[in-house]
């Protein structure tokens, strides 16, 4: 009963969040009062939290900490609203909120109605759990740079085409995207490197078969992203360059992260 209450009321504080921020964004490109940004975030905020009370829930257990698949997926998408309603409060990013608030309450939904199963017992080491924490921060801000990234290369598209209407208008000045881009890559690239540098030094079977692939895509997509950096601080990657780098990174990622816990815990359980 707990859980159905927090899941729905998230979801609902979630919507309405997305909505306000849509209506402010349309407000300030009218010059029109409305109500305050920092207001409409504390309503995100407060679905937040009521998302963290229904994902314990599901997750927590007397037998240890259930990660399966759909817990996984809703624990991602915590860490993507936390940082994207940051990214709100700080900067005129509010479209990203509008874009991931409603793809979150479709997380917290498919969890509540399904259920997988890939428990850590409660013998599980610290080191695990710290790898296993900060690979998913580093999944979800790499995540989030994905999306940044896509309505990067659409503002690029319709500011060439001098359509400048739509959707161009919610979105921010692109000098700004570039910014908030390229520091979430940077914050989520140390996550990954603190991620795999912990999983190396801690665990004893990461090039195991069964994990094997993992460790390799999650190595390639770190490989994408230092070069994705290095390229832009020597040489001024930005733009499609530097959108087509992290689509790549971030692909890699999610096949690693994703790719099979989806086929052997949803496709062949």
């Amino acid at each position: 009963m707990n859980n159905y209450i927090f899941t729905f009321s998230a979801v609902i504080l979630y919507f309405a969040c997305a909505s306000l921020l849509f209506i402010y964004t349309r407000a300030v490109n009218q010059n029109k009062e409305g109500l305050s940004k920092k207001t409409i975030v504390l309503i995100g905020l407060a679905g937040l939290l009521l998302h963290c009370l229904a994902l314990h829930n599901s997750m927590v257990s007397a037998a240890g900490i259930n990660l399966g698949f759909y817990n996984a997926l809703s624990l991602v998408s915590v860490f993507i609203t936390l940082f994207t309603l940051i990214a709100v409060w700080r900067y005129p990013v509010e479209i990203l909120a509008i874009i991931l608030l409603p793809i979150a309450t479709i997380t917290m939904m498919l969890n509540f109605n399904n259920e997988t199963q890939h428990v850590l017992d409660t013998g599980t080491s610290n080191a695990l759990i710290f790898h296993i924490l900060t690979s998913i921060i580093a999944y979800s801000l790499l995540a989030l740079a994905a999306l940044q990234a896509i309505l990067l290369s659409i503002q690029n598209k319709l500011l060439h085409a001098h359509q400048a209407g739509g959707i161009v208008k919610l979105l921010p000045p692109l000098k700004n995207m570039e910014i908030l881009l390229f520091e979430v890559i940077v914050v989520g690239f140390i996550a990954l490197t603190i991620s795999l540098g912990s999983g190396l030094i801690f665990l004893e079977n990461m090039f195991a078969q069964h994990l094997a692939h993992k460790t390799i895509l999650s190595i390639l997509a770190w490989i994408l992203f230092l070069t994705l950096l290095i390229g832009h601080w020597k040489m001024g990657w930005r733009g499609r360059v530097a959108v087509r780098w992290t689509l790549g990174g971030f692909i890699s990622l999610m096949l690693a992260y994703f790719g099979s816990k989806f086929v052997l815990e949803v496709l062949l359980s």
